[in-house]
């Protein structure tokens, strides 16, 4: 079954306009409660949002929808992403419902789904409600028509749980930590949760005004927590996204590490402990070589997915893993979240330092990462630049001249309508060529 309104993460797009629409949200609503409905019970859905303006108006028409096919409505309000998953199996909902668009400005937004057990829904999943939503909506009788409830400590229970995924008596007591919550989600989660576990919190990107989510601050722009870091002399810097399911580590110095270099870190501490499940690490095809030999290097096997931290956690449930995540940032640990969880990967990483003794810039650095190239190139939507005679000959062009020396990775964007031109070669002048050869034929033809 073929799916229009949903991508790889949900139903995203630009506010006011489709799908991002009041209307739409209103027939997303209906349409998943209508699949989620159990007959003969109570039914229930959570949902959350981030700092996005454009939250108010998806939140209430999603409240209509699923109203009106006698869903009990929760508003959890301003909560990040993971939260949203726990709370819908805590909460026992039938359905949990996060509107975010993640790392992107304010003008976009999204809706993602989670099931009763907390992960996001599967493509078939996603695939019947938009036929329902395409098709014609069973209201249900004034007599069962659901009601909504805002819950006011939906944020202090996550907080709490954050907490958990600790040892009860690791704390971080004479930590100075400069955490960027990008104007978003964790605004007030995340500094509440570090400060409770003793640090000395330095926070930046906490003023949200509905328009300033993501800007200049958070994971995608990380010089606003390295400055903060220099400025207050702080150890370490947690830099996450809009709906905080992603983050960035910064050492002392303001140095960056992706989600590789957590992920390697948190993958050799788990095998030495004999707690890293199949002896495997998840993570996408967008990994660094220097990830993988890294792992080889100490039995550590790597399994890769496509993008999307989705396709992460089906292959971590499928092979019984508990580690995954991605390059961007997502860092998925089974055994505590059923999702990306900036927060608590990042107190991850702050109890190596604390159990390590040692600063942020000898934790980070796990291996030197294989030169990678990354350019987006964007095109009219609804073209396919891809399927052209013209760019496929660049393409094939660009991986004979890799021949073996490393790898191109060619995809479309899930969220935007932009192509992804991605190599790895240790020669760096050839990386750069055989990028710009794709791009400029990608370009030719969008």
């Amino acid at each position: 079954m073929m799916r229009k309104l949903f991508g790889t993460d949900g139903v995203r797009g630009r506010a006011n306009s489709h799908p991002m629409t009041a209307e739409v949200a209103l027939r997303l609503g209906a349409a998943a409660g209508r699949y989620f409905r159990r007959d003969g019970n109570e039914h229930r859905v959570v949902i959350g949002k981030d700092t996005r303006r454009s939250g108010y108006m998806l939140e209430n028409a999603l409240t209509a929808g699923l109203t009106s096919t006698g869903m009990n409505v929760f508003l959890l309000g301003p909560v990040p992403t993971p939260a949203v998953g726990y709370l819908t199996r805590s909460m026992r909902a039938d359905l949990g419902v996060m509107i975010s668009a993640s790392h992107n400005p304010h003008e976009d937004n999204g809706i993602k789904f989670f099931g009763p057990d907390g992960y996001k829904l599967s493509d078939e999943a996603e695939a019947e409600i938009e036929a329902i939503v395409n098709g014609e909506i069973q209201l249900s009788q004034p007599r069962n028509i659901g009601h909504a409830t805002r819950i006011d400590d939906g944020r202090g229970r996550y907080v709490e749980y954050a907490k958990t995924t600790l040892p009860r008596h690791v704390r971080l007591d004479g930590l100075k930590v400069v955490v960027d919550c990008a104007n978003g989600a964790a605004w007030r989660a995340a500094p509440e949760a570090l400060w409770e576990l003793g640090a000395e919190v330095v926070a930046v990107g906490v003023s949200p005004n509905g328009v300033n989510i993501n800007d200049g601050c958070g994971s995608t722009h990380t010089e606003r927590a390295a400055r903060a870091i220099r400025e207050s002399g702080a150890d370490v810097g947690l830099s996450l996204d809009g709906d905080a399911d992603r983050v960035m580590i910064l050492d002392e110095t303001g140095a960056v590490a992706d989600g590789d270099q957590v992920m390697a870190l948190l993958a050799a501490r788990w095998a030495e402990k004999g707690r890293l499940a199949g002896n495997t690490l998840v993570a996408t095809v967008m990994s660094n070589l220097g990830l993988e030999r890294y792992l080889s290097d100490r039995g550590i096997a790597l399994h890769r997915t496509p993008v999307g931290d989705r396709y992460v956690v089906e292959a971590m449930r499928a092979g019984g893993f508990n580690l995954g995540g991605e390059q961007s940032g997502h860092i998925v640990m089974g055994d505590y979240s059923t999702t990306g969880d900036g927060l608590v990967a990042g107190l991850q990483f702050l109890s190596e330092i604390v159990r390590t003794g040692q600063p942020a810039s000898r934790l980070i650095h796990r291996f030197e990462p294989c030169p990678q190239l990354l350019k987006n190139v964007r095109y009219a939507a609804g073209s396919d630049p891809l399927g052209l005679p013209e760019v496929k000959s660049a393409i094939t062009a660009a991986e004979t001249r890799l021949n073996g020396q490393g790898r191109l990775l060619i995809r479309k964007s899930g969220t935007e309508p932009l192509i992804r031109v991605m190599a790895e070669c240790e020669d760096e002048a050839l990386l750069a060529d055989v990028v710009d050869g794709v791009v400029a034929a990608v370009e030719t033809a969008a």
